[in-house]
């Protein structure tokens, strides 16, 4: 008998191609069947506290606020039969987190689908993301566009309303008069000169 084997899913793109709408969409089809999921969330994306919100206005509750050195195959494990994992940030996960999502594709045959950025707002990438890169069995880009219409693969931070190419590399959008926008890689270097 051929036995169907749960792999690990890395889907990225720019801010505001519909990570987290597609998350939740997912988690609605396993419902629908009558199939259990664990969401999770990095505790450090502040942006709806306890919740994944979508730029549509939906939300859900998260089962799992990651914090750091959280073991989050144990954390999965604790919460009983699961049939689908759905990470979103998952950017800001440990990379021995993104080690630990693999051991549940691998040991407990559970899915797990992470949604998260590629990159920074200076290009740069985070360390959940580059361990997706090497672990995901496979990776998927969620495309967006840019004020021109040209595929965006850049994320610009603003501060006030004005690009800006230096700083942490986490603040949370809402926060301190900060927000990103999805740039194309034209649109990046033209604002980067005007800084």
């Amino acid at each position: 008998m051929l036995m169907c084997m749960a792999k690990l899913y890395f889907r990225y793109g720019a801010m505001n191609c519909g990570k987290t709408t597609a998350l939740i969409q997912v988690a609605y089809n396993y419902e629908e069947r009558g199939m259990h999921v664990a969401i999770v969330k990095a505790a450090i994306d502040s942006k709806g506290a306890d919740t994944v919100v979508s730029r549509l206005g939906t939300t859900r509750t998260v089962d799992i606020l990651a914090t750091p050195h959280q073991d989050l195959a144990k954390a999965v494990r604790d919460l009983g039969e699961i049939h689908c994992v759905l990470v979103d940030e998952a950017q800001f996960l440990e990379p021995a987190q993104v080690d630990q999502l693999l051991a549940l594709t691998v040991e407990d045959n559970i899915p797990v689908i992470a949604y998260g950025l590629r990159a920074d707002f200076q290009r740069n990438s985070f360390p959940g993301s580059r361990r997706l890169f090497e672990l995901a069995h496979t990776v998927e880009e969620l495309k967006t566009i840019c004020r021109w219409g040209k595929k965006a693969i850049y994320n610009g931070r603003k501060v006030n309303g004005s690009f800006v190419f230096e700083g942490n590399q986490v603040a949370i959008d809402g926060e301190h008069s900060v927000d990103y926008e999805s740039l194309c890689a034209h649109c990046y270097a033209r604002e980067k000169a005007a800084a």
